[in-house]
């Protein structure tokens, strides 16, 4: 696996590329590619770093896994290509932006624009067998998100969280929350949505609230 990410991260994760467990994540990752079909496509696995540069973080999401139908992960966490049907969980999150910022539904599902303004869009596993959900977890890539979300708690300040449901949750100890914000909330999917869980959360514009009350750009979601 050709490691393609931007130099602005380099001097912090560098240390992680160098240890054993990322070897072996990156030599199963480059057999995977060879000989499975595979998610996102190779030059888009660190997309999410590739749009929303070190210094430029200001809001984080964790999402999971990527997508692992032909042609919808790009590398950000929730995000699609352009002219991909939306899915279940986006068209939640595209919902609650709707009712609570008043911003039209977009055509779009593709999220680099987020990526673009400080939004780092971070599955927990970046990549994926096609049609096989969950089949890169617990080989490596959960050791070197871990540690990324943990390195930006520890050198930036003022970082709003978004947790979506138990998974992105189970993060919150790898967050120092005497200087970062932590907002929480149920998952988006229709499951825990459809219990009233997710709408009604009002995430981005308190994210956006966060952000200003610290003299930062609020995120044009």
């Amino acid at each position: 696996m050709n490691v393609d990410i931007h130099e602005s991260w380099k001097p912090h994760l560098q240390g992680e590329f160098d240890k054993p467990y990322f070897k072996n994540l990156a030599n199963f990752v480059k057999t995977e590619y060879k000989t499975q079909t595979c998610f996102p496509p190779g030059n888009q696995i660190f997309n999410a770093f590739n749009h929303c540069h070190f210094e430029d973080v200001k809001v984080v999401i964790i999402g999971q896994d990527p997508y692992h139908g032909a042609g919808q992960a790009n590398g950000l966490c929730f995000s699609v290509n352009d002219d991909m049907a939306h899915p279940p969980s986006l068209i939640n999150i595209f919902k609650e932006i709707e009712t609570d910022l008043g911003i039209p539904y977009p055509k779009s599902g593709n999220l680099l624009r987020w990526a673009n303004q400080g939004v780092l869009l971070l599955n927990a596993t970046l990549t994926v067998r096609a049609h096989q959900a969950g089949s890169h977890q617990k080989k490596g890539w959960e050791n070197f998100t871990d540690a990324v979300i943990k390195i930006i708690s520890d050198k930036k300040e003022s970082v709003v969280f978004l947790l979506w449901g138990g998974f992105a949750k189970q993060k919150v100890k790898l967050i120092n929350k005497g200087k970062h914000h932590v907002l929480e909330s149920g998952h988006p999917s229709p499951l825990s949505a459809n219990r009233g869980y997710w709408f009604g959360n009002k995430h981005f514009s308190k994210a956006n609230l966060l952000l200003e009350q610290k003299g930062k750009k609020k995120i044009a979601w």
